[in-house]
C-alpha cells in the first residue's frame, strides 16, 4: 500500500473518530430523544459550545477529505507517487489531527493556520502530480 493510501485510509478512521466525539457531546446535549428522530423540527435545547465546535471540525474534514482524496487518486493513478506526495500526505493528515483540538477548544489564529497548512499540503501532493505528468 503506498504512503498516500495508508494515510487516506487513517484520515477515513480519524472522520470516525471525530463523528464519534461529536455524537457523544451532541447527545448528551440535545438528549437522544432529538438526535434519534426524523429532526423535523428544531432541537428544544442549545448544543454547547464544545458540541457545536465539534460538529463544525467534522463538517470541515468531510469538505477537506473530498479534496485530499480526490489528490490522492490523481496521485495514485498517474502514478506519480513520490517521496513529496507522500510527506504531502502525512503533512495533510498531521494537519487533521491537529485541527480538532484546536477548533474544539478555540485555537486562534492557530485553527485557521493549521487547516490552510493541511489545504496546503493537498494541493502541494496535486500540483506534484500534475507537474510530473506534464514533465517527463
Amino acid at each position: 500500500m503506498s504512503a498516500e493510501l495508508l494515510v487516506l485510509a487513517l484520515a477515513l478512521l480519524l472522520q470516525v473518530a471525530q463523528f464519534a466525539a461529536m455524537a457523544v457531546f451532541a447527545n448528551r446535549d440535545l438528549g437522544p430523544g432529538y438526535t434519534m428522530s426524523a429532526r423535523d423540527r428544531p432541537p428544544s435545547r442549545e448544543m454547547s459550545p464544545l458540541a457545536g465546535r465539534l460538529h463544525r471540525a467534522l463538517t470541515n474534514h468531510f469538505e477537506a477529505l473530498v479534496l485530499h482524496t480526490g489528490a490522492t487518486v490523481v496521485v495514485l493513478f498517474s502514478d506519480q507517487s513520490t517521496a513529496f506526495t507522500a510527506l504531502c500526505a502525512w503533512f495533510y493528515l498531521g494537519a487533521r489531527v491537529l485541527y480538532v483540538p484546536a477548533y474544539a477548544f478555540g485555537w486562534r489564529p492557530g485553527r485557521s493556520l493549521i487547516w490552510f497548512a493541511g489545504f496546503l499540503a493537498t494541493m502541494a501532493m496535486l500540483l506534484a502530480a500534475l507537474l510530473g505528468a506534464l514533465v517527463p
